[in-house]
């Protein structure tokens, strides 16, 4: 019995070059929500719902890095995806001067 073996000599770049897009792209709203962790961490004086006392709403409602952990939360759900979709399925052309 003999079994064939085939062996890859070369991979296309294109394959590779997208999956560090998309891995750079899908790696953007992790880190942007750990910066707002690790910013409210750092300042907890700055979540005033810890000490909500003589707030009001807006006050308490708009905390900076709650609104960066939203905000990398939201890229990653509903810009990345679609986006990492997109860098999938590019092809570059061969004189497109993308490399």
């Amino acid at each position: 019995m003999e079994e064939s073996q085939q062996f890859v000599r070369s991979a296309p770049s294109t394959r590779s070059y997208s999956g560090t897009r998309a891995l750079l792209v899908s790696a953007l709203g992790p880190a942007t929500a750990l910066g707002g962790l690790v910013w409210a961490i750092a300042q907890p004086d700055r979540i005033t719902l810890l000490h909500p006392h003589h707030q009001g709403f807006w006050w308490l409602f708009v905390e900076p890095p709650l609104l960066v952990m939203v905000v990398g939360l939201v890229f990653a759900r509903l810009i990345a995806r679609p986006l990492i979709a997109d860098l999938e399925t590019y092809q570059p052309e061969a004189g497109d001067g993308a490399a």
